[in-house]
């Protein structure tokens, strides 16, 4: 279930749903006891358990929760902020609970075992105010777990932004395909463990709305990912070339380069300018050493057609000379990775940077700060990546806790799988590597970035805590092995 629906195509699947025979009533019984099972899974019979429960249909799944919850023996109050205004499925759900007098208690959110957060749905559209933010305040107060229903209070379900204040849950139960909100930062740090159920939703009507948003799982790519061939040799693999920096920048271009190796790349040659060569020999046995001073020896060097992937920008400075290499490597008609200094040269000038890569197979791999220098930095991060990947005619991998892969036809995907010890200098190089070494097995570049962030993130879960880069490298060899299980 790799979709990751926005609260509005949700809703559109609700409806069609419904239209499909299965009454909405159903489907919020089904939402409720999904919910009480989730918290009986973890919580014995006599602890006290508060839900609480809004106006929306999140309220409704939670009246449901709370009534199945009583039935089954548990401690149960309701702190009820539907008020007359919940709507008609949502209502009949209240009602059902207030005739079982659940109790109504505020003051009991402060000592709860467990708090069911049904207060606000995915689709909230404003920032909480009121008594809806004295709730979720006093929820964060209360030395109870948090369950919240389909997403956490607070928190806008098609970006991931804290609506004014937000819901810190231990666990968020979601029903038929999680939304953006729940992988998008803070969004997914206020989700907790993510329970994913079948409530019964339509997967025609899922089908059907022609979601293009996804979750970077390896159901995305695994059809494409490259397989060793019993009578293939290295060449069937690719040959990655990557630009090294000039003698004290050289460290960068090695990490990529080995990294592309390990990816499986059936060569890899380190392009260096002639003050940095015997730094660069020094340092590399398995990966080949070739002279490249400036533009004009770039192109040479990649006029060998074997050499079908080129990588740049590590250790490279953001100026003329840098942006002159990136445009050879472009015109050559190898697929193109673009980093850092390779990237930045373009500051400014966007539709330079489109012209270049015009028709292209290109990737580029900034992080925030170069993608605010190139690109205009207005709206949620997977808008930008988005808009950015369709104005430039390049996929667009924004790196951080949540990468968001984008190509330009629309397509983007939300990375999840990344520890937060990926934070460290020299990671970024490795993962521009890796992306560079399934290009040159021939992987489109969206499923090459993709599939490129996900085995970075398993990496660094092998790798674990305290890693560096070199770390990494080491990594992508069981990662590897993960990654042929798929």
């Amino acid at each position: 279930m790799i979709e990751l629906l926005t609260p509005a195509e949700m809703a559109e699947v609700d409806r069609r749903t419904v239209e499909a025979g299965i009454p909405i009533a159903r489907l919020m019984e089904n939402a409720g006891y999904a919910v009480a099972d989730a918290v009986a899974t973890r919580a014995p019979l006599g602890i006290t358990v508060v839900v609480v429960a809004g106006p929306g249909n999140n309220g409704g799944d939670a009246f449901v929760a709370a009534r199945v919850l009583h039935e089954r023996g548990y401690r149960t109050c309701v702190v009820d902020l539907a008020g007359e205004g919940a709507s008609n499925a949502a209502a009949a759900a209240r009602a059902a609970c207030r005739a079982r007098r659940i109790a109504a208690d505020d003051p009991a959110l402060a000592t709860a075992d467990i708090v069911v957060d049904g207060l606000l749905g995915a689709g909230l559209s404003r920032d909480v105010s009121g008594a809806f933010a004295e709730a979720v305040e006093a929820m964060n107060a209360s030395r109870g777990r948090i369950v919240a229903v389909d997403i956490a209070s607070g928190i806008d379900g098609a970006t991931g932004a804290v609506r004014g204040v937000a819901v810190r849950a231990h666990e968020t139960v979601t029903f038929g395909r999680r939304k953006p909100g729940h992988l998008l930062h803070p969004g997914r740090a206020h989700a907790g463990r993510i329970r994913l159920v079948d409530i019964g939703l339509s997967e025609a009507a899922i089908a059907g709305l022609g979601v293009t948003v996804f979750a970077n799982d390896p159901a995305l790519w695994a059809a494409l990912r490259p397989r060793l061939d019993a009578a293939g040799h290295k060449y069937h693999r690719g040959h990655a070339l990557v630009v090294s920096g000039a003698m004290t920048a050289t460290g960068a271009a090695r990490l990529a380069a080995t990294a592309a190796l390990r990816a499986g790349a059936g060569l890899v040659t380190l392009a260096s300018p002639a003050d940095a060569l015997l730094v660069n020999a020094c340092h590399l046995t398995t990966v080949m050493l070739e002279r490249a001073d400036g533009p004009e020896e770039l192109a040479t060097v990649l006029r060998e057609r074997r050499r079908n992937a080129v990588c740049l920008g590590m250790g490279l400075p953001p100026d003329g000379a840098t942006r002159a290499l990136a445009e050879a490597a472009l015109a050559s008609g190898a697929a193109t990775v673009l980093d850092a200094g390779a990237l930045v040269a373009f500051a400014g000038d966007a539709g330079g940077l489109a012209r270049a890569v015009e028709g292209r197979s290109v990737v580029l791999t900034p992080h925030e700060g170069e993608f605010a220098r190139v690109f205009p930095a207005e709206g949620d991060k997977l808008a930008r990546a988005r808009d950015a990947a369709r104005a430039c005619g390049a996929v667009v991998l924004l790196k951080g806790p949540d990468t968001v892969i984008a190509a330009p036809d629309g397509r983007a995907a939300v990375n999840h799988n990344a520890p937060p010890s990926l934070a460290t200098a020299g990671a970024g190089d490795v993962l521009g590597g890796i992306v560079t070494a399934f290009l040159a097995q021939g992987v489109p570049p969206f499923e090459a970035a993709s599939m490129a962030a996900w085995l970075h993130g398993e990496a660094g879960r092998i790798a674990g805590p305290a890693l560096v880069a070199d770390d990494l490298l080491e990594a992508i060899r069981p990662a590897r092995a993960a990654l042929e299980e798929v």
